[in-house]
């Protein structure tokens, strides 16, 4: 058994993918502080920095979440979000990352889509660039503000196409947005050729999950914890090998489900066969990194090195890279081992 110093170092050096993840949530308390000053003229009140990370569950954060959108000022911030993902990416050696931007309160606030993603374009060239890794965005159309804005913003993303984004997500208060709510912005979607994922089964038990699969024809399910609740869903998800994105710090915040990180599902779904990879979510929210997360897997959850190898193939083999890149990329990390 390895101590927790020998595992990350040993897994730092293995080539990653990390398939859940929100790019507001990668920034530092040191980011968000600059953005406070930045918006406000003065440093963030002690005071604040600590009500900010204090919620008890998935409405509390997404309420946190929400509040550090609102210290945005302008499309410049962004570059400073970005600056921070990369250094999470390097840090994490995750060398191939699919990352959810959600728009709907920069739009309410004035900001312009067309220039957001001018930066997101520019800065994601410049990670490729600089590190060479591989940014993908998903667009969070967001269930907490209903399926007409929803609609809004995937026309946003059709209006204005960009190479980096390459479909659509649903975050958001789950027990608030029904998935089948949104099944025509899914519609649109997938007869335009992007790709589809949704949260489901976070906060809401398996009919959320049922939901997403036959409402919105995903081909990803984000967090997906309450597949525990139903043997028939678990059966259907080792049948059809469709991914699910576990999110274990994140899961244990939330408290919904799982309480502690060694009761967490994934060692369940794992050993029945199901496709499960392993992400932090929000990593700044959760106080928690990638590395993090595979230590719980294997410290936790009592995950062979052979089994934690296989956690971090299953990531590129659930990306929407091409089969020939997943090829490459596993090949790497069966090198590394």
């Amino acid at each position: 058994m390895m101590n927790k110093t020998e595992f990350k170092k040993f897994i730092k050096a293995v080539p990653k993918a990390e398939l859940h993840l929100h790019l507001e949530a990668v920034i530092s308390m040191n980011g968000i502080k600059k953005l406070y000053k930045n918006k406000n003229g003065i440093e963030m009140p002690l005071e604040e920095q600590d009500a900010l990370f204090s919620y008890e569950d998935l409405n509390g954060f997404i309420q946190a979440f929400l509040k550090v959108q609102s210290l945005f000022s302008s499309v410049e911030d962004f570059y400073l979000v970005f600056d921070e993902l990369e250094k999470y990416l390097a840090e994490n050696n995750i060398v191939y990352s699919e990352v959810f931007f959600a728009p709907s309160a920069f739009l309410k606030m004035g900001f312009s889509y067309e220039e957001m993603i001018k930066v997101f374009h520019e800065k994601i060239s410049e990670i490729k660039e600089n590190k060479g890794i591989t940014v993908k965005l998903l667009m969070d159309v967001s269930r907490t503000f209903g399926c007409e804005n929803a609609m809004k913003n995937y026309n946003l993303l059709k209006q204005f196409p960009c190479e980096d984004i390459i479909g659509i997500g649903l975050g958001g208060a789950e027990s608030k947005g029904p998935a089948k709510d949104f099944a025509p912005v899914y519609e649109q979607a997938i007869k335009d050729g992007f790709k589809v994922v949704a949260h489901a089964g976070e906060d809401v038990g398996p009919e959320s999950i049922w939901d997403a699969i036959n409402f919105l024809h995903v081909q990803r399910i984000g967090h997906g914890v309450t597949a525990i609740q139903d043997e028939k869903l678990m059966e259907e998800l080792v049948k059809t090998q469709l991914p699910v994105e576990i999110c274990i710090t994140s899961n244990t915040f939330t408290k919904k489900i799982v309480k502690e990180a060694k009761d967490h599902p994934i060692r369940q779904f794992f050993d029945k066969g199901m496709l499960v990879t392993v992400n932090t979510d929000d990593p700044v929210f959760f106080k928690t990194t990638l590395l993090d997360e595979l230590w719980i897997c294997y410290k936790n959850l009592k995950f062979t090195m052979e089994e934690i190898q296989k956690l971090i193939e299953n990531s590129f083999e659930a990306s929407f890279l091409s089969a020939e890149e997943k090829k490459t990329y596993i090949a790497e990390v069966q090198k590394s081992f």
